[in-house]
């Protein structure tokens, strides 16, 4: 049984008086041929146990040195199943001590979480530590795991409150990893006062029948020290790995074997039973087969889910709560129709494109006029409503990520209204494209800060707000602009942006009821509903109010970028971010939903003109809507995007963001093809001002300073 082998070394370990050594290494840093012999000097120089570490793309929870090492790794193509073949090998050369694999859930998930684990036993693997699989969510994973006499290690914070220790006891049969920080990985100076009074919290929710190892920020012997006399073993990360590359293996030896205090003497006996393996008990909520809105956490039965470190668990939870209680309260509900009334500029109208409907002689063509909403976009309608939330829950610290700079501006708009510290992260390339939106945030009083990772993108800015969300969650929120990652969110970006859906629908019904202006609509539903496609949180929002109406086709719009996705006959490329029509399910940013990746699971870069549109994933409501084949998901590529914002500009005088003028294209293509008494009505969720600069050098048009 491997993960025996686990616990009979902290039983050694325990024995000898020592505080058990875990060690990290990330595979294949600082190059793929070293990581056997690292993994061997490591055992030398007095590591009882070892976290071979899965390098991915977007470790939302790790610190500059291990992300920088998991950078260097993936540039060598190491994945997991690499991993396997250093562990094969190493115990081949001698390797004894436990190993488990460290990492984020979708690479195993891509490998196949039965394959995972048969090739973990074969190869000799006892277990692993995952960082966004809180216990919640181990239900597929856990059983195989003991299927496989295989230790899966949960994680415990200093946010985890009994209950939740409670949970990680269900599931620990090895040793239970208490992060001594809030934070992402990297050592420290000091380690965290706390951290004594949160593992006698793990004691008592286990019995004291399983180890606890402390880890995050431990940088010397006097760190372990201290540690050891009230954790069973520590585990240094960060420090080993930036000796690794600062030093080499000699360094590595040196500085394990003083950290650890040498090897152990005696060697474990393996006489130590592991804790018995318990039946897994469900924990996550009820997955039912619901499109309109999430139960539990899920859309349609497997989309969604709450992917996320541990420490940010509890606030997700309290937030949801919050969110059930505070949706519903009549005094929210009427502060927010007020902001949307006398602040945004709503109800935003509908509009016949009449010189557009003639020109194309089809079907007649109406825009939802969103772009006219205060800051030029949609996103203002769920900036206002989480930053009102926000005040709700006590926080005064906002943080956000934005691509196109839309949902910055709206961020900082409403920061600035309701007086709140406001940071938006944002990818260093879109800021380059973006920068009057940059300015805008500047003048309005928000910090904005680079991503200069990965593809320097929206995804990227999302990482670096997730890692900042892990260090401040006591006094930070994160307002998520799209319909994308951990629930609550999707289900809070959806509710605030319903508002563009329900309005339409009224105005195109001309029921004054709803409001007497709305009296210049056709007097009956659109037969085509259309948006454009990012995250989704414009398109959520206007096709929430017709999902139910079965005659209405929907249609999504998403970025083909420059050719369209590959396709077989061999046209296309790999730039583009057309994520459900080219995608695979897989998790990211704390969702399970689409994702452009590779076989391994690792985030490919994606690209569109539209900074909005680059994104590799999409709010799990819409891979649910795809999958149940309710709204189809269509691309535009770049080209075609511009082709029709110069159209629509000279035919309507309304100059369109690049994210809508994608789903433009498509109605102006469709309109030529239907019937004349056929309605398509389009969400305009954003005007082009902020565009005119990218525009202009896609049109090679040079334009004065």
């Amino acid at each position: 049984m491997p993960s025996s082998r686990i616990s009979a070394q902290f039983h050694a370990c325990k024995a000898a008086g020592r505080t058990a050594f875990v060690s990290f290494v990330t595979a294949g840093y600082p190059k793929k041929e070293t990581t056997v012999d690292a993994l061997l000097a490591l055992q030398e120089s007095g590591a009882d146990v070892i976290e071979l570490g899965v390098p991915f793309s977007d470790p939302l929870a790790d610190g500059a040195t291990i992300e920088e090492a998991s950078r260097l790794a993936l540039e060598q193509n190491v994945n997991l199943a690499d991993c396997f073949t250093y562990v094969k090998e190493a115990r081949a050369k001698g390797l004894k001590v436990p190993l488990v694999l460290m990492g984020y859930y979708n690479n195993f998930l891509q490998h196949g979480l039965d394959k995972t684990c048969s090739d973990a036993k074969s190869y000799g693997v006892d277990g692993f530590i995952i960082v966004d699989l809180p216990c919640e969510q181990t239900d597929d994973f856990y059983p195989k795991c003991v299927e496989y006499d295989l230790s899966m290690v949960p994680i415990v914070a200093p946010t985890s409150t009994p209950e939740r220790m409670k949970q990680a006891a269900q599931i620990a049969d090895s040793f239970i990893y208490v992060v001594s920080v809030l934070g992402v990985t990297g050592a420290r100076t000091e380690v965290n006062t706390e951290v004594k009074s949160i593992v006698e919290n793990v004691r008592k929710a286990t019995d004291g029948k399983v180890s606890v190892a402390v880890g995050f920020g431990v940088s010397t012997r006097a760190h372990v020290e201290d540690i050891g006399k009230y954790s069973d073993g520590v585990v240094v990360g960060s420090k080993i790995v930036s000796t690794l590359q600062s030093g080499g293996l000699a360094a590595v030896k040196t500085l394990v074997k003083e950290l650890s205090g040498g090897p152990l003497k005696a060697s474990a006996n393996g006489k130590e039973e592991p804790a018995a393996k318990r039946s897994k008990t469900t924990m996550a909520p009820e997955r039912a087969n619901t499109l309109n809105e999430s139960s539990g956490w899920y859309f349609g039965g497997k989309f969604g889910g709450r992917y996320i470190p541990e420490t940010l668990m509890q606030a997700h939870e309290d937030l949801s709560i919050a969110w059930e209680k505070t949706k519903k309260d009549p005094s929210f509900i009427a502060e927010v129709a007020r902001l949307r009334k006398e602040f945004i500029g709503g109800p935003t109208p509908i509009y016949f494109a009449k010189n557009l409907t003639e020109k194309l002689g089809g079907a007649q063509l109406w825009f939802k006029r969103e772009e006219l909403a205060h800051t030029g976009a949609h996103k203002i309608n769920n900036a206002l409503g989480q930053a009102v939330l926000t005040k709700r829950l006590g926080k005064k610290r906002i943080i956000a990520e934005t691509g196109a700079g839309q949902h910055g501006v709206a961020t900082a708009t409403a920061c600035a209204l309701l007086g709140l510290e406001c940071i938006v992260y944002m990818g260093s390339i879109d800021m380059e494209r973006q920068a009057l939106n940059v300015f805008r945030m500047k003048m309005l009083g928000a910090k904005v800060v680079p991503a200069e990772s990965g593809s320097k993108t929206l995804k990227d800015a999302i990482n670096e707000a997730m890692r900042d969300w892990v260090t401040n969650i006591r006094t930070t929120h994160y307002i998520i602009g799209s319909a994308v990652g951990p629930h609550p969110f999707p289900d809070i970006v959806r509710e605030l942006q319903a508002v563009i859906g329900n309005e339409a629908r009224a105005q195109m019904l001309n029921d004054t009821s709803a409001h007497p202006t709305f009296t210049n609509g056709p007097g009956r539903l659109p037969d085509t509903l259309v948006a454009c496609v990012g995250g989704g949180s414009n398109a959520i929002g206007m096709f929430s109010a017709f999902l139910d109406d079965k005659n209405i086709d929907i249609i999504g719009v998403e970025a083909g970028g420059k050719e369209g996705p590959p396709m077989p006959d061999g046209t296309g490329s790999a730039e583009h971010s057309v994520t459900l029509g080219a995608g695979s399910p897989g998790v990211l940013h704390g969702s399970h939903t689409y994702l452009i990746q590779d076989p391994n699971g690792q985030i490919m870069e994606t690209h569109s003109i539209s900074a909005g549109l680059d994104y590799p994933g999409v709010g799990p409501q819409h891979a649910a809507l795809k999958d149940s084949g309710r709204v189809k998901y269509v691309s535009v590529t770049d080209s075609q995007a511009l082709e029709a914002m110069q159209t629509v500009s000279r035919t309507e005088g309304i100059i369109p963001a690049l994210e809508p003028s994608h789903a433009l294209y498509h109605c102006l293509e469709l309109c030529k093809k239907l019937p004349k008494e056929h309605i398509v009505l389009i969400n305009l969720c954003g005007r082009g001002d902020k565009d005119m600069l990218s525009v202009a050098k896609a049109m090679g048009v040079k334009l004065k300073d």
